[in-house]
């Protein structure tokens, strides 16, 4: 390397003038074609030292790996940039959509026929079904996401479930009147089998099967079937159906069924409050007042006849030694955590059986934390409380108690 021939074009490269070759070479005595290629050789490396001063780092650049990870379980651009936002991701989603674009094939979508409704006119009903998750320890869990969304604020309540069968189907829609504020007037539903009775319905005419015909009326509802084959005719709920695909994304992050139901409230949350509905260009709390305004209040309804709980319902034992019944928890003794328990509930008392023994009783109540005494002081003596002394241990045990019950 001619360092001699290099220095002399130094001046050139910083004026970004052309120098003359021959002369040059006959005063390092070389051939032309020689201070011609170093000329050349730093024109580039004086390119490439601009340009990586030009580009900052990329936002993306650390969140790349776990993107791939995702995209490898055939997660959508939409979900990926909803789950690295929550691990702290600071850029755009159209930068994520184009990396995810260049590491697979793009898919087809299909279009969906939009019908606006007037406030508190209508709702419309789908599961997602079979939706297979995977938690960090391998477990295989197959389950179901009840979808409702509002017709015109476009609200949504979700719901995990393990089944769907129609006594299910009745808890999810009363959980869906309460939360969302009332019962609109109308509900569109797939002729899904515990609505519709197939064995007397034609392609033309829907037959809806008495049991749920007769808890449309007394919940005040007028029940639509869409026609077969005709999925546009719901497209807000289909397109949510499509929307909780993204909860793909989590798999391989959360411990259990119980983890991932607070998963699936939280997506819940977002989808209502901080992400902007495509339709409206708001979130669709901002319009939720003018559908619950124009509801028949869900108090006037008395439905427990058609919600009887199951006599036998499964649940695994978190590490908090608590179980989920109706979105709220369920204290147990430390021995059970881990342990798939059977929960039965009659006259608003519920029993969890662990191995066929009585391991716990607790009213059924509105508090989202519900503990027995005696579990809430083991579960403090294994923990956080270990230290304290006996008395001091019942006096922040007291403490915290009330606290729970002011929830």
């Amino acid at each position: 390397m001619r360092k001699d021939i290099l220095e002399s074009l130094s001046l050139h490269f910083m004026n970004d003038t052309k120098p003359n070759f021959a002369d040059l070479a006959r005063r390092y005595n070389c051939d032309y074609r020689t201070v011609k290629r170093y000329y050349e050789l730093g024109q580039v490396q004086t390119l490439e030292e601009a340009s990586r001063r030009r580009v900052p780092p990329s936002l993306i650049e650390n969140f790349k790996a776990k993107i791939n990870e995702k995209i490898d379980l055939g997660c959508s651009a939409r979900s990926i940039f909803y789950f690295i936002q929550k691990q702290g991701y600071e850029g755009s989603y159209v930068t994520v959509r184009r990396y995810v674009k260049s590491c697979k094939t793009t898919k087809q979508h299909k279009a969906t026929l939009r019908v606006e409704t007037s406030p508190g006119l209508s709702a419309q009903v789908d599961w997602k079904e079979s939706l297979k998750m995977i938690s960090k320890n391998g477990e295989v869990f197959t389950v179901n996401i009840f979808c409702y969304v509002l017709g015109y604020s476009r609200m949504k309540y979700l719901q995990l479930t393990t089944d769907r069968e129609q006594a299910t189907l009745f808890d999810c829609l009363n959980n869906a009147f309460f939360q969302l504020g009332g019962i609109p007037e109308e509900i569109w539903f797939d002729n899904m089998k515990t609505v519709v009775d197939h064995s007397k319905s034609q392609f033309t005419h829907a037959v809806f099967n008495e049991t749920f015909r007769q808890y449309a009326k007394d919940a005040g509802f007028h029940p639509i079937a869409c026609r077969p084959f005709r999925p546009q005719t719901k497209g807000k709920v289909e397109a949510l159906a499509r929307t909780v695909d993204r909860l793909l994304v989590f798999n391989h992050e959360f411990e259990d069924l119980t983890e991932l139901q607070e998963i699936v409230t939280m997506f819940m949350e977002d989808l209502n409050h901080h992400e902007s509905s495509q339709a409206l260009g708001c979130p669709p709390a901002l319009r939720w007042r003018e559908d619950k305004g124009n509801f028949k209040a869900y108090d006037d309804v008395e439905l427990s006849v058609y919600t009887q709980p199951k006599p036998e319902m499964i649940r695994k034992v978190s590490k908090e030694s608590m179980v989920l019944y109706e979105g709220r928890k369920y204290s147990l003794p430390l021995s059970s955590i881990g342990h798939n328990v059977i929960l039965e509930v009659s006259d608003g008392s519920l029993e969890i059986y662990d191995g066929g023994l009585l391991v716990a009783e607790h009213q059924v109540t509105d508090k989202p934390f519900n503990y027995r005494r005696e579990d809430y002081l083991e579960i403090a003596k294994s923990d956080v409380y270990s230290h304290l002394t006996e008395e001091a241990l019942e006096a922040r045990v007291n403490e915290n108690l009330l606290a729970y019950d002011e929830l």
